[in-house]
């Protein structure tokens, strides 16, 4: 009896061990990415507009890397979409441990018939960076011309955008480095 409990006490031990060294290599081999994002810059400039904007985006955009084995960094700074400077990206990467850095843009059209307005559709833009502040790739969603939606809300549209966006980088990730392995 004494001998059957030593045996499994080993064995339990031994299917221990192994389980947390797979899972090590596991982890070695697609190690958990930090991602800090920017506030989107919004088009156009009307300030009762950016924190439902900012709101609807991250909102996307965590339910978009809670898929994936990556974390979300957060900055409540905004930066200028088409004049980035690469310093600031560099610190800002080192301040906050980041691997990588998006910079979004939300810019805002109204889709309908004179007066009548069907809805709020938007053009996501995003940048992608690393570290150095070298800038890897960039993409837009329009939700527009993309899903032909007419009617939908405006936070819908900024979700949809979002998640397009970022598959867009994905997408352009996967031809920069065609053996699958995105790094983000």
């Amino acid at each position: 009896m004494m001998r059957k409990i030593v045996i499994f006490t080993t064995f339990t031990v031994i299917l221990v061990i192994s389980a947390s060294a797979l899972k090590a290599q596991k982890s070695a081999d697609h190690p958990v990415r930090k991602v800090l994002y920017f506030n989107p810059e919004v088009d156009p400039d009307i300030e009762e507009i950016k924190e439902p904007t900012n709101t609807a985006f991250f909102s996307a955009v965590s339910d978009n890397l809670s898929e994936r084995k990556n974390r979300m960094l957060k900055t409540e700074v905004q930066v200028s979409f088409d004049s980035i400077d690469r310093q600031t990206i560099t610190d800002y990467c080192i301040n906050n441990d980041a691997d990588f850095v998006v910079v979004p843009k939300v810019k805002y059209f109204k889709v309908g018939l004179g007066k009548y307005v069907f809805s709020n559709q938007v053009i996501v833009s995003m940048k992608l960076f690393d570290a150095g502040g070298n800038l890897i790739t960039e993409t837009d969603y329009d939700t527009y011309k993309k899903n032909m939606r007419l009617l939908g809300s405006t936070t819908n549209s900024i979700k949809i955008g979002t998640n397009g966006a970022i598959k867009g980088i994905l997408k352009e990730l996967r031809k920069i480095k065609p053996s699958g392995e995105t790094g983000f």
